[in-house]
């Protein structure tokens, strides 16, 4: 737009005109944004705000007397506040490169002054103390136009043709140059060191090598003296390891031999007696359960005789009575106390026959070692008295 300026980032826009500036300046200071401007009413300049360099190299004379040339670099700009650039646009906008000239002039005094207060020795070995004073000295008057330095480094620092400097490093160079001395004969030193020391490895090297070559044609010495004897010493050897292989196998088959026979000899004779000694034992059981069922056998055949034969003994009883003369007095109940009696003498002498055949079976049991008679399983009864037939025993 027509009338309407901005400056760059690092420049300051100054318009002069109008209305006065900041503490009565004669502009006005625009930085980081336009603004417009009336033409012809108003004017514009601009002042950099860039980084600026200035060299000094002086001639200047230490406490000592002594004069020594001294070059030295200046970074500087224009202050960022708007004081600063008032300050250096009254002093520099119409010829900026001033900036520099005057900078490094100012430098230049304050240089010589710190210089002659100090002398070589400290002006050689501290640098930066001599630097960091000339800045201190000169903030103050550098400000004052608007300039702030933001470094000062001294690049040189010669005495001429006087020599002073070089001798006062001569012992340190006599220092550094009998350690460099003593470094070369100490790496002299070394290397020889190291070549005796690899002429005694190869010596080492070269007798370790006659030793071993020696040792290699005495034992090839022996072992052809060894090979030379070694036709009958080995058939020996393998005769004896023949022997020794034919014993163990000899051994082995014995060992066989031994666990054949017990497994087709001695088990199955230890398992037929086991099993005649079970059989023995099963029949012995099975003899002693027959003999028992037997004998109760017996007693149970010989009490159903003798039930069998009940009613023929109360007949053979009561024809005892057929002859005799009996006298009935109460009538059918002594009747019935007749055949009452008939029938418990029946009883009577069947328990009794009983009795005997028990305690004669007892006798005979299988527990004793025999074993009962039997007899045709008949009683016979004549008149009174009767007989078991088989047993002789009467009843």
């Amino acid at each position: 737009m027509f009338g309407y300026r901005v400056p760059a980032p690092d420049e300051a826009m100054l318009i002069s005109g109008g209305r006065r500036g900041l503490g009565g300046a004669p502009f006005r200071v625009v930085t980081g944004h336009g603004k417009f401007v009336l033409p012809v009413l108003r004017k514009v300049r601009f002042l950099t705000l860039s980084m600026c360099e200035a060299e000094v190299t002086e001639t200047c004379v230490t406490r000592q007397g002594i004069a020594l040339n001294v070059r030295a670099v200046i970074a500087f700009k224009v202050g960022n506040d708007t004081e600063s650039i008032i300050n250096a646009g009254q002093r520099f906008l119409s010829d900026q490169d001033q900036m520099s000239v005057l900078t490094g002039r100012i430098f230049a005094g304050h240089l010589r002054a710190i210089i002659g207060s100090m002398t070589v020795e400290e002006i050689v070995t501290e640098r930066q103390k001599l630097a960091a004073e000339v800045l201190d000295t000169s903030k103050t008057e550098m400000a004052k136009i608007g300039l702030i330095v933001d470094s000062l480094q001294i690049q040189s620092i010669d005495d001429g043709d006087t020599g002073y400097i070089d001798a006062m490093s001569a012992p340190h160079k006599a220092a550094i140059q009998r350690q460099a001395q003593i470094a070369q004969a100490q790496a002299n030193q070394t290397a020889a060191e190291a070549e005796q020391d690899a002429a005694r490895k190869q010596a080492e090297y070269a007798r370790q090598t006659a030793v071993v070559k020696a040792e290699y044609s005495a034992e090839v010495d022996r072992a052809q003296a060894h090979a030379a004897q070694a036709g009958p010493l080995a058939q020996a050897h393998a005769q004896q390891e023949v022997l020794a292989a034919q014993t163990e196998l000899a051994l082995r088959q014995a060992k066989l031999r031994q666990q054949q026979l017990v497994a087709e000899v001695v088990k199955p004779a230890e398992a037929e007696a086991e099993r005649v000694r079970i059989l023995a034992a099963a029949e012995a059981e099975r003899m002693k359960i027959q003999a028992e069922a037997a004998a109760s056998h017996d007693r149970v055949a010989l009490d159903r005789m003798l039930i069998d034969q009940l009613p023929q003994i109360v007949k053979e009883a009561a024809g005892g009575l057929s002859g005799a003369n009996v006298n009935v007095l109460n009538g059918a109940d002594g009747l019935g106390e007749i055949a009452a009696g008939l029938v418990a003498q029946g009883l009577t002498i069947l328990d009794s026959v009983r009795q005997n055949l028990n305690g004669q079976s007892g006798q005979n049991s299988p527990n004793s070692g025999g074993r009962p008679e039997q007899g045709n399983g008949r009683l016979e009864l004549q008149g009174p008295r009767s007989r078991k037939q088989g047993t002789g025993e009467e009843s």
